[in-house]
């Protein structure tokens, strides 16, 4: 528990706070600082609305942001490693409206005009945008391990050409903005053929202007082209992106085929795999530093609401400080907005709002922060898991592990024994020790399928039942006929079904006789 204590006060501080949870002293601080000076000068209107609890309390929010057909959708199915409710996958655009894809026991989906109207969930303020864009916009629900820890937000394709001269009936801008605000990871899709980014993904880029610390870029379907057209095809890219995206740093592309496919040009693999790995990580921090966006996101807002303050004293002073704040402290809308805004309107300047703010940004913020780094000095790291996040580090498609010990194996016959006589010939290629093939040998054939290797890892933990980091002729053949199933398009199990367990590693005597019934 997060405690934010102060000993000399008898459990309180001078203003009397006493919070128990970073995320409880971030909405105090929001409802008793911030919110006041916000409502008071108009801020809801020029430029966000008001923050509620559970803009505090939900779970970490990844953004998925991209052209048609760049793959977004197989990304977020790539990740959980299982179809989700309201899923479509095209060549055409087949996502017209936005999906959360968050966790519950229930599978199902939920209209955005019940979503809005929700309490517990993060989505309320949307309804300013209207039905145009509620009618585009579900919450897919489901119980998956992945999503326990974080939730994805799957967004339109994005037009080009002639077609982004159609109307979405919404602000799609505005409405990515909002997103954009909140979400702690911003990735924007690439496909590796489809490089041109039109005007309207020009448009969405900038309505992150302010939030360039959570923009990643994934360059997907690498596995297309050749390493020659790749280099050509990255330049490009960082080229394309260094006119959109106003930072001094260059931005994090990371290079991939994020699908469970094979791979259709096998030579940067070690590439592909080192960059999905980085790609893992980065996410798998979020809940981590969850505690920490937050109080960034509300750092940036209460200076955004002191520029607000002094736009709203006079009208030359706005124009001034339009003309020399940096364009992350001011949204273009506003901007437009104050050129055409009767300033008599606004409430004269009141100093103990800003005194209230100053202090906040001064002490309180400071206090929470050495209280995130105290608390997650005590408690253990939280990652996401599951999914494709799931740890296959313990076998030979990790990193740096041995070849196991030797161990004898007998054969008898069950369901793999059919293929059993083919997967020997290629077993006794690799020249096995005492019955068993090494890690090493193995994981060079299982390769050749062009599988990635997060799907080889956890056909590697099914097959090795003995756990020894090699593989004798029946896990061998169990391997090969897991690839097989895998190529043909079936999900692999979670855990290793009875009538898949190779007959010398059955523990339970009565499972061969249940066998041999159902194959009567």
């Amino acid at each position: 528990m997060f405690t934010w204590v102060n000993k000399e006060q008898g459990g309180r501080n001078k203003e009397g706070d006493m919070f128990q949870t970073v995320t409880e002293g971030l909405q105090s601080l929001y409802a008793k600082k911030l919110l006041p000076l916000e409502e008071t000068y108009l801020f809801h209107d020029f430029h966000s609305p008001a923050l509620e609890d559970a803009d505090f309390q939900n779970k970490p929010m990844v953004l998925l942001v991209g052209q048609y057909s760049t793959g977004k959708t197989t990304f977020i199915r790539y990740l959980l490693e299982q179809d989700f409710p309201g899923m479509r996958i095209g060549p055409e655009p087949t996502t017209d409206g936005f999906i959360a894809v968050m966790y519950n026991e229930n599978e199902g989906i939920v209209p955005g005009n019940a979503l809005v109207v929700d309490p517990k969930k993060p989505f309320r303020k949307l309804n300013a945008f209207g039905n145009a864009f509620l009618n585009r916009f579900i919450c897919s629900q489901m119980p998956n391990q992945v999503l326990q820890s974080i939730s994805i937000i799957d967004t339109p394709g994005i037009l080009s050409g002639e077609k982004q001269r159609i109307s979405r009936g919404y602000d799609f801008s505005e409405v990515l903005r909002w997103f954009g605000e909140r979400v702690d990871r911003i990735i924007l899709l690439f496909d590796a053929h489809k490089l041109d980014i039109s005007d309207e993904f020009s448009q969405a880029i900038k309505a992150f202007r302010g939030q360039d610390d959570k923009i990643r870029v994934v360059l997907n379907k690498a596995d297309q082209v050749d390493t020659q057209q790749l280099m050509r095809v990255y330049g490009a890219l960082m080229w394309s992106l260094g006119k959109v995206i106003n930072t001094p740093e260059v931005v994090r592309v990371y290079l991939g085929s994020f699908w469970a496919k094979p791979l259709q040009n096998a030579e940067n693999r070690h590439l592909f795999e080192a960059e999905t790995q980085d790609v893992f990580r980065d996410i798998q921090s979020l809940p981590r530093n969850a505690a920490l966006r937050k109080l960034n996101d509300l750092i940036k807002r209460a200076r955004l609401a002191k520029v607000r303050v002094l736009m709203s004293q006079s009208k030359h002073l706005a124009i001034l400080t339009l003309k020399y704040l940096p364009l992350s402290l001011t949204s273009t809308d506003m901007q437009e907005q104050l050129q055409h805004y009767d300033f008599s309107k606004f409430p004269s300047l009141k100093v103990k709002l800003i005194e209230s703010v100053d202090r906040m940004l001064s002490t309180k913020i400071s206090s929470l922060m050495n209280m995130i780094r105290e608390e997650e000095s005590k408690q253990p790291t939280q990652m996401v898991m599951g999914g494709a996040f799931e740890d296959s580090s313990d076998g030979p498609f990790g990193h740096g592990y041995g070849e196991g010990i030797s161990a004898g194996a007998d054969t008898e016959d069950w369901i793999v024994s059919r293929d059993k006589h083919r997967y020997d010939e290629i077993f006794y290629t690799l020249m096995p020790i005492n019955g068993k093939v090494t890690g090493i040998n193995a994981k060079r054939e299982m390769m050749n399928s062009r599988l990635p290797n997060t799907v080889l890892g956890k056909i590697w933990k099914l097959a090795d039942c003995d756990k020894d980091g090699m593989l004798d002729d029946e896990e061998f053949a169990l391997a090969q006929h897991l690839i097989k199933i895998k190529l043909e398009g079936f999900e692999l199990p979670i855990e290793l079904p009875n009538h898949l367990v190779p007959p010398s590693h059955r523990k339970d005597p009565t499972a061969d006789i249940l066998y041999n019934h159902q194959e009567d």
